[in-house]
């Protein structure tokens, strides 16, 4: 067994306390166009003990499979992390996610999305922070990157909020308060928060 798989299924959270994972619930869309690095994610997340494994290769098609499998609200086979590519035929990774964000339904509007991307510029990460990814995952991926990924939506997961042009979770990192002068457009008591629901 791997390093990262025993990583992944007993990891530390926490002030060090370990913690046992079980995966095999778990439901994770892939929605990548690219059939090597669909095939490549899907075999770690199998030796990551994930129970269900979905491909799709296009927005489109992930759109249609999200749609499938959560718009039930009570639905107990939904999907519980969708991984989508930046760049794709039929809808990029980033009208997905905005489509994904913008859903009325909240088995949809919540769900966990982790965008991947060869590119790396900081313009290609705050985009997709900005437009609601929960995590970026920068290509070519590795067991570790994509287990530390998951593991952060797991065990952190962040409220989400509604402000003027945004619906997703908090883009902050820290939660130091700020001491300098009040220059945000948006009045606090305008931002709504959510809890994030896995």
């Amino acid at each position: 067994m791997s390093k990262t798989v025993q990583a992944i299924q007993t990891a530390s959270v926490g002030n060090k306390q370990k913690r046992a994972y079980s995966l095999g619930a778990f439901r994770i869309l892939i929605v990548e166009d690219y059939p090597f690095m669909a095939d490549l994610m899907s075999t770690m997340l199998r030796e990551f003990g994930v129970g269900n494994i979905i491909q799709a290769s296009s927005g489109t098609e992930g759109k249609e499979m999200i749609s499938l499998f959560n718009s039930d609200e009570n639905a107990r086979n939904k999907i519980d992390i969708v991984l989508l590519d930046w760049l794709m035929p039929e809808g990029d990774g980033l009208d997905l996610l905005r489509w994904i964000r913008g859903h009325k339904k909240d088995s949809i509007k919540f769900l966990p999305s982790v965008l991947c991307s060869a590119y790396t510029s900081e313009a290609v990460v705050s985009a997709g922070r900005d437009n609601g990814a929960n995590e970026v995952l920068v290509k070519p991926v590795s067991a570790q990157k994509l287990a530390s990924r998951l593991l952060y939506v797991i065990d952190k997961p962040r409220p989400f909020l509604r402000a003027p042009g945004f619906f997703g979770p908090d883009r902050r990192r820290k939660s130091d308060s700020y001491s300098g002068v009040e220059r945000r457009i948006t009045k606090p008591e305008d931002v709504k928060q959510f809890n994030e629901r896995i």
